[in-house]
Formats: C-alpha cells, structure tokens, sequence
C-alpha cells in the first residue's frame, strides 16, 4: 500500500480514540454536531443497468493482549495548528484555560483519556475547524453519540458489500471478477452479476479532501503513546468493538512496527473481523519479531486449523509450549482424518459421499477452508444441483485473490478459481467465469483443466450472443437453433434451457417450451423465471391444475407480482369453468 492509503487507515481510529466519551456539551464539539446533525454521505448512488436483450431473455443467474508501514513522515508545507487555533479563539490564561480543559474531561464519569489526547484536543479540533471551512462542513459525519469522524478518513473501518468476506471488509474480492451488465442479474433475483451503472468518481478532489484529515492522524500518531493506543485497543475488543480496536492497533503499529504485541493483537481483531488471512500474516510478522512468542504461535495454529492446513496448525502449537496441548492436537487429528476421507471420496468419484464429507470436515474446525467449499461445490455440479453449488461458494470464505495465492500458493489457487468458474458457467454468467479462467491462466500456465474450461465457457458466450441476436430480430427459429448450439457444450445450462423455451413458446411448442423449463428447474429450483413460463406455457395448453401450482409456489416467493396474481386467477378461473 502507498503512503496515502495508511494515512486514511490510520484516520478513524485516531480520531476515535481522541474523541470517545468527549463530553456532548463541549463547545467546539457541539458547534461540529449541529452542523452535521445528519449523516452526510458524498458516494453517487449507483443507477439501476441498463440492457440490450429483452426482457423475456435472461442472461445469467445468478483476547487481544497487548502490516502497516510507519507513518511518521511529515506532510509538506504542513500548517501549524496553533496558529489557526489563535485566529478563531480569543487566547485564556494559561490556569483558567487547563481548568476549562479539566471539567470537561471530568464531566464524563466513563472511560478516561489519556493525557495526551487532552492536551492536543485543543489543537485538533482547530485543525477539523480548519478543514470545515477549507472543505465544507458536509466532511463530516456523526459516527456514533459521542465520536466525530471525518467522512474518507474512515481507513480501515470495513463498509458492508465493499468486497470484502468472507467475513467482511478486503476479503469479499476472491471471486468478485468484473461484472458485465445483463438483461436479468440472476434467475431469482438472488444472485447479483454486475455493477450496476457507471460511476465516475473525482479522485482530484477525494485526495485534496483526504490531505488534511491525514495530517491530523500524522499529528496525532506522533504524540500518542502507542501502548495507550493498544490498551484503549483492548477495551474496544473487550466491549465488541473489533473495527475500532483494529483501527487504534494499525495507529499503534504505525508508531512502532517491531512490537510484536500490537501485530498479534491485530491479528485478533482481524479474526473476529472475518478476515482470516490477514490475520495470519499479522501473526506470522509477530513470531518473526519474536519467534518464541507463544501466543502469537497458539493464535496462528488455531486460524491454520480453521483454514484446513493441519500440519501447519500442529506445527504451532507444538511452539507453544515443551509439550503441545493434548486437546489441540487431538482436535488437528480428527480434522485431518475427515480431510482423507475427503480426498478418497475424490478419486473414487462418490460424490454424495463426497457433500457429507465436506461438510463432517467444516463441522470439525475447517470453517474458512476454501478447498473444503470448492469440492463440495464440484460434487454438487457432478450431480447437476447447480443451484446448491452456487450457494455453497456464496456461504463459503472470499479471499482476495492476492492473498490468497499468498498462503495456498499459485497452483492451489488456480484450482479454486477453476471450480468457481465452472460454477459461473452453469449459473450463465460466462463472462465472469472467462475472466476468473483468466486469472487462473496467469496462476498457472500448465493447468490443462483451465484451458478445457475456458473454450467451453466461450463457447456458451457464443451460443448465447448469437441467439439473443436472432431473438431481437424476430428471427425465433434460428435463435432455438444457437440456444441448441450452447447447450450441446452443456446440455443442463439453465440459462440456455429457459431462453430456448422463450423462442420455442413464440413458435407455438408449448410442450417442448414446458420440457426445456422443466429441465431448468431440476437443476435450479429457485429459477422465477423458468416457472413463471412453464405455467404460462401449462395455461396455453390447458394443463390449468399443473399452473395453478407453478403459480401458486411463485405467489408465495413474490407475493406482489401482478403477473402472477393474473395469471393465477385466470388459471382458477378456467378450471372452475372446466368442472362445471
């Protein structure tokens, strides 16, 4: 990471740690809360995609104890904020003035500040008073009752459905391969494909806006104690605070990087964070620091564990201590006996097997195993339960594709973005399982398996633009055969299956259109759109019983679908008429 992104991780928590349990009544502070009495936000809010297929295609289915740089450098031209400090205030005598200081921190029977943070508040909120008129006051947000942040400072503090993971934060970006847009983002609306619309962020102006609020945290970091900052630390993992106490371990770190407490403390709070292989390089970076640290040995065999790498784990916690705990290595045992019976299940091709394995594997301790996920995944594709595969990597841990590669290494990790493709590909989104190949290709060249799947993957792509194509111009006969063209490389694609139905129900096969439906639904039970036709095609042929219960199973998933209502109350309607 660059010198700017550590300055905007460092932002929220410092900023936190100087303004927790500051007294509401302040003046200065209220003076900032009026003004921003409400959460100004300043991201553009995404528009809906737009589409050029039509609307009756669909295109895809979708106990801390106590590695950032340091940041000591001091910006240019950095502006003394004593001096704005005396422009906007009428100078105190130096006893009145620490008297002032003093009932205001004592007003708060709470948590008490460190001196530090007392002494420069005065100088602090001089600075944010500065950047308010410099900027404007919208900068600011409010982020709980009693702290003040500033609005792109927030730094590591993780926005929910930023990438992030598999438990949050930076690890939800493993399997987010650019998205393209699409006529219908999923079968059932479950399963997002892309971005929706173009935003066009102003980068200029973000960095101007971000510059002084990092001067502040530069400020800040180098006249903070960083063992404060770890003990202040610990009282917000304690309360459940895991982001704020991440936040005041990075600020800690920043002033002393070869500490090894604040790197495993942070690799606590990155844990419960969800973000698992952080967590283990923040561990690895304490034991290189002191390499008899036993907790930091302990905390790395446990998130081993956790990600199915047994003999790594047993490897720790024999550090621990002359002799390992009993109870550890028993529990790295059993986990390493489910992952053979997994592999054995593998070779042998028993894939029902296979899924109970898997699962027997989690259930013992691999809860963020990726490998584990991806061969449940691959069992579930082996018995065309495509739906239940894309679930399974949906529940399953996202890594970062970097730090991924980082810990299982290049190969394995080709492995995993294959399976995840293949998992793409049955859900329509082609061109996202094309760009994951893509990644995989460069993770390892010899990967034959890469290059079968990825002609197979442009081959659907094809078969699906080329029938959209003859779809739009009315031309339906010639789209059922490129629909036909795609499904002979994958015969159970439910996307092809249901925009083949679509051509047919024009030509008047009802019964062939209800067949491909059907067939979509075997492997995708959740597919809306393939049991909205198939009771439609079921009315056109009279079959009123069997759409009555196609439509009746869709009123109680979208119970305000006006379509459904219709189509539900017709079907009533001529079944009454038909018993009469």
């Amino acid at each position: 990471m660059g010198e700017h992104s550590q300055e905007k991780k460092l932002g929220c928590g410092i900023l936190n740690a100087v303004f927790r349990k500051r007294n509401k009544r302040s003046a200065t502070v209220d003076s900032l809360t009026v003004q921003n009495n409400e959460v100004i936000s300043t991201n553009t809010k995404k528009g809906p995609s737009g589409s050029d297929e039509p609307s009756f295609l669909d295109s895809s289915v979708n106990g801390p104890e106590a590695i950032s740089k340091p940041c000591t450098k001091q910006p240019p031209n950095h502006i003394k904020p004593a001096a704005v400090y005396q422009q906007n205030q009428v100078p105190k005598p130096l006893e009145e003035e620490t008297k002032i200081k003093h009932n205001q921190a004592s007003m708060n029977p709470g948590r008490k500040l460190p001196k530090e943070s007392i002494s420069i508040s005065g100088e602090l909120e001089s600075m944010i008073v500065d950047h308010q008129k410099t900027k404007g006051s919208n900068n600011l947000i409010r982020a709980s009752s009693s702290n003040m942040m500033l609005h792109g400072s927030l730094g590591n503090l993780r926005q929910p459905g930023g990438g992030g993971g598999g438990g949050g934060g930076e690890n939800m970006t493993s399997y987010n391969v650019p998205k393209t847009e699409t006529e219908d983002s999923t079968p059932n609306g479950k399963y997002p494909n892309g971005v929706k619309g173009n935003v066009v962020k102003k980068h200029d102006e973000e960095k101007r806006a971000e510059r002084q609020p990092a001067s502040i945290c530069r400020v800040l970091s180098t006249r903070m104690d960083p063992e404060t900052l770890k003990i202040m630390g610990n009282e917000d993992y304690k309360n459940g605070n895991f982001a704020e106490a991440l936040a005041l371990y990075e600020a800690a770190i920043a002033i002393d990087p070869n500490k090894a407490s604040y790197r495993s403390n942070k690799s606590a709070a990155l844990t419960a964070l969800g973000r698992i292989l952080e967590a283990v390089f923040e561990c690895r970076e304490a034991i290189r620091i002191e390499p008899h640290y036993h907790r930091a040995h302990h905390r790395l065999a446990n998130l081993n564990l956790r990600l199915g790498e047994v003999e790594k784990a047993i490897y720790h916690y024999k550090q621990v201590c002359p002799e390992a705990d009993p109870d550890d290595i028993t529990k790295a045992k059993t986990l390493q006996s489910h992952l053979n019976k997994c592999t054995e299940a593998k070779i042998q091709r028993d894939w029902k097997n296979l899924i109970n394995e898997t699962d027997s594997t989690i259930n013992a301790g691999a809860d963020s195993a990726p490998q584990i996920y991806a061969l449940k995944a691959e069992a579930l594709l082996k018995l065309h339960r495509h739906q239940e595969a894309d679930e399974v990597l949906l529940r399953g841990p996202n890594f970062n594709v970097d730090d991924s590669t980082k810990y299982f290494g290049p190969i394995a990790n080709a492995n995993l973005l294959v399976v995840r493709a293949q998992v793409d590909i049955v859900a329509g989104r082609f061109e996202d399982a094309l760009a994951t190949l893509q990644r995989a290709a460069r993770l390892d060249s010899n990967n034959r398996e890469v290059n079968t799947v990825m002609r197979k993957a442009k081959a659907l792509a094809d078969a699906r633009s080329n029938g959209n194509e003859h779809f739009k111009a009315s031309r339906f006969s010639e789209a059922c055969v490129a629909y036909g063209e795609g499904l002979d490389h994958d015969p159970h694609n439910s996307v092809l299956l249901y925009n083949r139905a679509a051509c047919l129900s024009k030509l008047g096969h009802y019964d062939n259109a209800v067949e491909d439906c059907t067939r979509a639904l075997n492997v995708r039970p959740g597919y809306s759109k393939a049991r909205l036709r198939r009771a439609d095609n079921n009315s056109k042929l009279g079959k009123w019983e069997a759409s009555i219960q196609d439509y009746e199973f869709l009123q109680k998933e979208t119970p305000d679908n006006e379509e459904v209502q219709r189509g539900l109350s017709d079907a009533r309607m001529q079944l009454k008429k038909q018993h009469v």
